[in-house]
């Protein structure tokens, strides 16, 4: 029988799950060894049953009932012989649940070899569709959950990295005189049932949890031993399968060149009475200098905020590029019906739509109401946008430099705190997009205009829930990622799959899909909004360098314990503080530096050290360093309180003018980053202000704690790892910076 028809079969006796035996054979059917087996009616079926097999044999029975055989006293191991199998299946027969279960027949098969036993399971994620995982079987799975796991289809590296990551992984390759297990045929069991062509590639949407529970891995193959499907419900939808349907064939750059540079913009709810946020809106425009045209809507007055207004989006003096809406939301379905195909995006700022249940068919007829006006949707329950080429604004005071990082929130507080912080930490924006409840246009649809922008070198998201998560997934993983992603991710402790019927689904949780994201595409994780600051900073001056991913990392700076404490954080980052070759250290000690400097990697420089030459020792410094030691990265840490109260010149703009230097002369060969410690005083703060200016100036990133610059590194470094192993796919083709340089 087909696969399909087995499911098919399945679903027509009303079941919910595969038996053990139609399990099997689905496997059988995508070339997955399972152990040869009959159905046995009862005692007396076991002799012809069993006829041309070889003993020992599992007895099991084969009931829709039963899900969990073995705690039901459903399964007899190593029955040897006819009156053995007879004997096991009668007793079977006794067991309180079973007596009471619907029973299907008894399944006899023979006994696998002895060898390593895996778990290979597979549950459908509600947003990004099916996902493998494999590990260790008994206690590893069981108790210390030693699992991997990868979105759907996955690839022969995919593959092979799962079984690297397992903390157990040794035993594969034999442990305490065991021999070595057949990797390559875990690799293709894999690949059968998660690859390209496989079994959830053709069947996914039908199966919601799948355990391959054991799988025995000998010295040659891998054998299923016990099978457990869990089919999907039938009105299960696929995931994503709320692409918007209205694309077309407009590639993204133009699709939402008028949301990011709209010559009119529209803004409905502000009043002539009272300060609104429609009100608020209108005057930040006004200061961030909009050049544009601005109707406000109003159904009476004649001027609101000093500009004409016009009684409906129907009656503007042009179509409208960008409508700003802040008026009850029952009105708003009406309003954008009726704009006739004047309006092209409206971004819906009220709330009371799908952020509540009783909102949730007024959130439906909105998306409806706008398409049949001509409209596309931002939001609702947003708070507006921000784009420096367009003159759009919704934070006071944002920056007006047009700048290289391309944000989505889905909320729209955070977006505020996302441009003001960034923007003091040295984050220029080409756009942030406040995307609310994501009715219409969501995160993936404006990831696809980042990717095409020539202006955005580094996208970070604001995440919550992804509707569309299969179409981000696929996005992430086609040639058109070319630019880091970071993902900072809200609703990461929700209790995930606590009801699962499969091991699987109850340790995939809902974090196991953006890890295994993160493992398979260019993006990064983070866990603080510092942290995606930290790391949007980096890639907005620091180009991934993926033919020689960073490891080797030198520190330079003031602080013996700052350094020590550095080097274990870089050393959890993944990252390599290793102390100078015998030719380097010999080179550095040549420079005769003051007395209490240390030479080996990290570089400790007391305030004595900084200050000879004014700060100018650290040229010759620098280029022995990157000559001799070619380190993947250089941080320099400065202490600007251990300068108080020593007298002297102040160093510290020689210093950065000598890590400007050094990128100069020394182009594309290590990535520089520079932190500015204080300890809190407000004269150290402003200090701090100045020279963090001076280096961002010079595209130098500058943090303000040594783990931070570690924690951004690692990023980095993840991005170039994956660009490596995408690159030897040919699938991508790494970004440079504006000046075509790998810095």
């Amino acid at each position: 029988m087909q696969p399909n028809g087995l499911i098919a079969e399945a679903r027509n006796a009303g079941r919910g799950a595969l038996n053990e035996a139609d399990g099997k054979r689905l496997l059988a059917e995508f070339g997955i060894a399972v152990p040869r087996f009959g159905i046995a009616a009862g005692p007396a079926d076991v002799e012809t049953t069993i006829d041309g097999m070889v003993a020992p044999f599992a007895v099991k029975v084969l009931s829709q009932d039963i899900l969990h055989k073995s705690e039901a006293g459903g399964v007899v191991l190593n029955v040897s012989g006819r009156d053995g199998a007879r004997a096991a299946v009668t007793s079977i027969q006794m067991q309180e649940r079973v007596r009471a279960a619907r029973v299907d027949g008894y399944l006899i098969e023979e006994m696998c070899a002895p060898g390593v036993e895996l778990v290979v399971g597979a549950v459908r994620d509600r947003q990004f569709g099916p996902m493998l995982m494999v590990g260790l079987g008994g206690i590893f799975v069981e108790i210390l959950r030693d699992v991997a796991f990868r979105l759907c289809p996955i690839t022969r590296d995919d593959a092979l990295a799962m079984l690297s990551e397992l903390r157990g992984a040794r035993l594969l390759d034999g442990a305490r005189g065991r021999k070595a297990v057949d990797r390559a045929a875990i690799v293709e069991l894999l690949l059968k049932v998660g690859g390209e062509g496989g079994l959830l590639a053709r069947l996914g949407s039908e199966i919601a949890e799948l355990d391959l529970n054991p799988v025995i891995v000998g010295e040659h193959g891998a054998v299923v031993a016990d099978a457990r499907f869990i089919l999907s419900e039938r009105s299960e939808a696929r995931a994503g399968d709320t692409a918007d349907g209205i694309r077309g064939a407009i590639p993204p750059f133009e699709r939402f060149q008028a949301l990011f540079a709209p010559r009119t913009v529209a803004v409905l709810g502000a009043s002539t009475s009272t300060a609104t946020i429609a009100n608020t809106f209108i005057r930040r425009m006004k200061d961030f200098g909009y050049a544009g045209q601005l109707y406000p809507i109003h159904p009476k007055a004649a001027e609101v905020e000093g500009l004409r207004a016009y009684p409906s989006l129907a009656e503007t003096p042009e179509p409208i590029d960008y409508a700003y809406v802040a008026i009850g939301a029952r009105a708003i379905p009406d309003v954008l019906r009726n704009a006739n195909g004047r309006v092209r995006f409206a971004q819906v700022i009220s709330s009371g739509f799908g952020e509540m249940s009783e909102g949730t068919d007024l959130q439906d007829e909105l998306v409806r109401s706008a398409r049949a006006g001509g409209c596309r949707v931002v939001g609702p329950n947003s708070l507006g946008m921000y784009s420096p080429r367009g003159g759009v604004t919704f934070p006071a005071n944002a920056p007006k430099d047009v700048g290289t990082v391309g944000v989505v929130s889905q909320s729209g507080g955070l977006g505020t705190d996302i441009v003001k912080r960034g923007q003091w930490r040295g984050l220029r924006f080409s756009g942030l997009v406040t995307a609310g409840n994501s009715a219409d246009i969501g995160p993936v649809d404006l990831l696809e205009f980042y990717f095409a922008d020539p202006q955005t070198r580094v996208i970070g998201l604001y995440l919550e829930d992804v509707k569309d998560g299969r179409r981000f997934f696929d996005l992430l993983r086609s040639p058109r990622a070319t630019k880091p992603v970071v993902v900072l991710r809200g609703g990461r402790s929700s209790q995930g799959r606590a009801a699962a019927a499969s091991h699987t689904g109850a340790i995939a949780g809902d974090d196991r899909a953006w890890e295994a994201i993160a493992r398979q595409t260019a993006c990064v994780l983070v866990d603080t909004v510092d942290r995606f600051i930290d790391a949007l900073l980096a890639f907005q001056f620091l180009t991934p360098r993926p033919s020689r991913p960073t490891r080797r990392v030198v520190l330079f700076g003031n602080g013996g314990g700052t350094s020590v404490l550095a080097t274990d954080s870089f050393a959890e980052c993944g990252l390599d503080v290793a102390p100078f070759d015998p030719a380097t250290l010999e080179r550095l000690d040549a420079l005769k530096l003051p007395p209490g400097t240390s030479v080996a990697n990290p570089i400790d420089a007391p305030v004595a050290t900084l200050q000879e030459d004014e700060g100018r020792v650290a040229n010759r410094i620098f280029d022995i360093v990157y000559e001799s030691a070619a380190p993947d990265a250089m941080v320099m840490h400065i202490n600007l309180a251990a300068f108080v109260g020593r007298g002297g010149a102040d160093p510290v703009d020689n210093l950065i003018q000598a890590a400007m230097r050094v990128q100069q002369t020394h182009p594309e060969r290590a990535h520089f980053m520079i932190v500015l410690r204080v300890d809190g005083s407000p004269e150290l703060d402003d200090r701090r202000r100045h020279y963090r200016a001076i280096a961002l100036a010079a595209g130098i990133p500058v943090y303000d704690e040594m783990v931070d610059a570690a924690q951004a590194l690692r990023a980095v470094r993840a991005i170039e790892k994956q660009w490596s192993r995408a690159a030897s796919r040919d699938t991508i083709a790494p970004r440079t910076n504006s000046e075509g340089n790998a810095r």
